[in-house]
């Protein structure tokens, strides 16, 4: 098996991943007033996207001769967001997206680092390439709410 450290971040990230598809369902089911139809597609675009992630990160972790974490409770073990409260407001649910995309972004360079440190182009590219598909998200969501980044 390939070194513990990287196949344990890959499973942060699976488990990051499973939470964040939950929570984009939630803000998708339960978005509401004038951004609804905008905001509604979003995050069905957005898990979407988290769903080619999460299954990505997972089939790398079994090619790497690991085992991807693959309970609820793990994931809520491991995550590196929380779930949804429910209670959020339009702009919340928005801006919460912005702050986990971050905090997945910096997850995603830590993973980064170990993979090149291992001589493992392969994971570290794939990793590359979900953080720009982040990092265009956050700039995306912030001009929405009129943020300068």
């Amino acid at each position: 098996m390939a070194n513990k450290t990287l196949i344990e971040q890959l499973n942060d990230l699976v488990a990051t991943w499973s939470v964040l598809y939950t929570k984009l369902h939630n803000y998708h089911w339960y978005v509401t007033g004038p951004s609804f139809f905008t905001l509604h597609a979003k995050f069905e675009e957005l898990y979407n996207e988290v769903t080619l992630n999460l299954d990505e990160v997972a089939e790398r972790i079994l090619s790497k001769g690991g085992k991807p974490v693959a309970t609820m409770v793990e994931h809520l073990e491991l995550s590196h967001i929380k779930e949804a409260t429910g209670s959020e407001s339009t702009e919340e649910m928005v801006q919460t997206t912005i702050s986990d995309f971050k905090t997945i972004m910096a997850y995603l360079k830590e993973a980064m680092e170990q993979a090149s440190e291992e001589g493992d182009d392969r994971t570290e590219d794939m990793l590359n390439a979900t953080y720009q598909s982040l990092e265009k998200h956050t700039w995306m969501l912030s001009a929405f709410l009129g943020n300068n980044q």
